[in-house]
């Protein structure tokens, strides 16, 4: 017999409910919208349904809208209905109800800049909720549709259903470098000024790096890092030890610097920092409560009412 995650025969839970709304919707492009997945997938786990239980289950014209279910199909789908539709209930909310954790992914600087106020005012109304935060970047979306986490905070947005996001608000970047380099060049001659000096940025693939070097290389002259590092505030050390210049998150400047001069860069387009989650947790009480708590903290204080950006 199979148990949840597959056993011997290969059914799993997804194949199964697949089907089912393929059966429910009467069309794969419905069972697709239903599932936030896409056709070719959905179509996908009924054929691999149909191996396993080495059976036709569902009949499809080519070209056509409907499909209809073979015998064989009907009697499958006859046995989960309405049954399965109440298990699938009693999961949601026993996992919901028995989540007493979340575990919340985002960028280093993010982290360490913004993070802690908005977790002690959460903490506040949730003292019996465990947070864990993974410090990441590049692979956030793939951690929260692998199960590793259930919330993240991001500069990109993915455009995956599976992890729906909304923009918190937006941000401008500023270049910083040693104050003993003299004056600051205004916005528009940065890449000029940039030639020749060494240059300290974010780790390949890092949204921040790629708008950097893009921003740089205007003159065509591509500017080539002296060291990466993984977050601003490890880039941030290198340039008040003198290493060389940044283009860093503007809230990541502080009144108490020193030795350290900045440019706001308003020529650059504004980040956006998107609050995304595992799509089943959408409507989840402490999930709502963690977004809100983000908006309150951060738009208004560090980061700008979110207005039209380019997703």
């Amino acid at each position: 017999m199979a148990n949840a995650r597959g056993g011997r025969s290969g059914i799993s839970l997804t194949l199964i409910q697949t089907f089912y709304e393929v059966g429910s919707q009467g069309s794969f492009s419905g069972a697709a919208r239903e599932l936030n997945i896409s056709y070719q997938s959905a179509a996908n786990h009924v054929r691999r349904l149909e191996q396993i239980l080495k059976a036709k289950l569902i009949e499809s014209e080519q070209g056509a809208k409907r499909i209809s279910l073979t015998p064989r199909g009907r009697a499958l789908f006859n046995l989960l209905h309405p049954e399965f539709d109440i298990m699938l209930e009693r999961l949601s909310k026993l996992l919901e109800n028995q989540r007493s954790a979340l575990r919340v992914g985002m960028p280093q600087a993010i982290f360490f800049y913004l993070f802690p106020e908005i977790l002690a005012t959460f903490r506040a109304r949730h003292p019996d909720m465990e947070i864990a935060a993974a410090e990441r970047d590049t692979v956030l979306a793939e951690m929260v549709k692998n199960g590793s986490l259930d919330i993240c905070l991001s500069e990109r947005h993915f455009g995956d259903p599976v992890v729906p996001q909304k923009l918190l608000g937006t941000y401008r970047l500023s270049l910083v470098y040693p104050e003993e380099w003299g004056q600051p060049p205004a916005p528009e001659d940065v890449p000029a000024w940039s030639a020749g000096r060494p240059f300290v940025t974010y780790e390949p693939g890092q949204t921040l790096r790629n708008l950097a070097l893009d921003f740089l290389g205007r003159d065509g002259a591509a500017a080539q890092p002296a060291i990466s590092t993984s977050g601003s505030s490890s880039v941030k050390r290198c340039v008040e030890a003198g290493l060389g210049f940044a283009i860093i998150p503007s809230w990541c400047i502080r009144e108490e610097d020193r030795g350290i001069a900045s440019v706001k860069l308003n020529n650059l387009p504004a980040v956006g920092v998107y609050f995304g989650n595992a799509e089943f947790l959408q409507n989840h009480p402490a999930v709502r409560e963690l977004f809100a708590v983000c908006r309150q903290i951060l738009v208004g204080r560090e980061l700008d009412e979110p207005g039209a950006i380019s997703l």
